[in-house]
């Protein structure tokens, strides 16, 4: 009936940023379906499997934490297909059977778990009222891998209900089922306005202060503040609100109850990770929302000024520390290279390359917007 991803983002690349196809990807098209490596190319023998069997229909869902998730997983099987028709493996008549998603449905969804990396304290009280063999392993690629999964209790799982082959009764188990559009309005409500937006700024603000933990942050006054500003007041007047989970009550539990779970061991630096990657999903609709408005908002400017600060690599008391690993880490330091930590007249001017970077901000610009002095002001503090 359903084959569910958990891959993340990266698995379904096909092709690196100048738009070239990644080495095992070019070897994948060359090869055919019967000597595919990659995710998505094994996928896509395994429906071509499949529609000589007796063109069956099922639910291909991705459930990995990027907005129009079933879209990036169907275009990358599309490609693959395209690709294999192009070299004579499959016929159109394939292209066809996938292509159809009354036959081969892509569900949208909205998954939302913070699940941090396996927590060494959790093992070692484990294994201290006898469970045996629970500390965590680090694979050959760094990633960490445990017997117990240690994650917060509350926990989202929205999915647009298309699925030609039939399903569970997964409703009964707390899974939200809807149409396509309202899964798109709960992703933009987390992404863009409850959750994430929140969870860049204490990150950058975090690694700027010395604190380890996000459960710590969320105990100061100001950094609290902060979140609530952003979340409250420059959010929720511009958020449409899904129906099926609502936007005041999602802010408020993560305010109140997920942030400061001390039981989940997540890092400002975790968080900090790709930034430049992120904040035009996180705050750009916002910004988009408010148009010429933008200008006037105070809250969600001083998180891009605190990013913009961040990246400078000095903390609060004039230590340097490392920024988290981020593409275009290299050349936006470059561009605050003038900047002199205690001489804020060398950051007259420096910030407009990076506000005005429309692949930075979701296609906007944000100098056009007005908010290139309401940053820098910030940043100059």
């Amino acid at each position: 009936q359903l084959v569910s991803f958990t891959i993340t983002e990266k698995g379904y690349a096909l092709q690196k940023a100048d738009g070239s196809w990644f080495p095992f990807v070019e070897a994948d098209i060359k090869n055919g379906p019967d000597r595919a490596t990659g995710a998505m190319a094994v996928l896509t023998a395994m429906l071509y499997e499949r529609y000589k069997a007796g063109k069956y229909p099922i639910a291909l869902v991705s459930m990995d934490n990027c907005s129009k998730n079933g879209a990036k997983l169907r275009e990358s099987v599309l490609t693959m297909t395209e690709e294999w028709k192009k070299h004579g493996f499959v016929d159109q008549d394939f292209m066809d059977y996938v292509s159809d998603e009354s036959i081969v449905a892509f569900p949208w969804t909205m998954i939302d778990k913070i699940t941090p990396r396996p927590s060494e304290q959790i093992a070692a009280d484990l294994e201290a009222i006898g469970v045996e063999d629970m500390q965590p392993v680090i694979t050959g690629k760094k990633t960490y891998i445990a017997p117990f999964v240690n994650a917060e209790k509350p926990q989202y799982l929205v999915i647009e209900d298309s699925f030609p082959n039939g399903r569970p009764p997964l409703e009964k188990a707390g899974v939200i089922f809807t149409d396509r559009e309202t899964v798109n309005q709960c992703e933009r409500m987390k992404v863009g306005t409850c959750l994430n937006p929140l969870h860049t700024a204490l990150a950058v603000y975090g690694c700027l202060l010395g604190y380890v933990k996000i459960a710590d942050e969320i105990q100061d006054p100001q950094l609290r503040g902060l979140a609530e500003k952003i979340g409250y007041d420059e959010g929720l007047p511009v958020v449409a609100d899904p129906g099926v989970i609502h936007p005041k009550d999602f802010l408020k539990e993560f305010l109140e109850e997920r942030l400061p779970n001390q039981n989940v061991p997540d890092t400002p630096q975790r968080i900090a990770t790709d930034t430049s990657q992120k904040v035009g999903v996180r705050y750009g609709g916002t910004l988009q929302a408010y148009g010429q408005r933008a200008k006037d908002l105070k809250y969600i400017p001083l998180a891009i000024a605190g990013w913009c600060r961040y990246l400078l690599g000095i903390d609060d008391e004039g230590n340097a520390f490392k920024p988290s690993p981020d593409p275009l880490l290299a050349d936006l330091q470059h561009v605050l290279a003038p900047v002199k930590l205690g001489q804020p007249d060398t950051a007259t001017g420096v910030l407009q390359p990076i506000l005005s970077h429309t692949s930075i901000w979701g296609g906007l610009d944000l100098t056009a917007l007005g908010l290139e002095p309401v940053v820098e002001t910030y940043f100059k503090e």
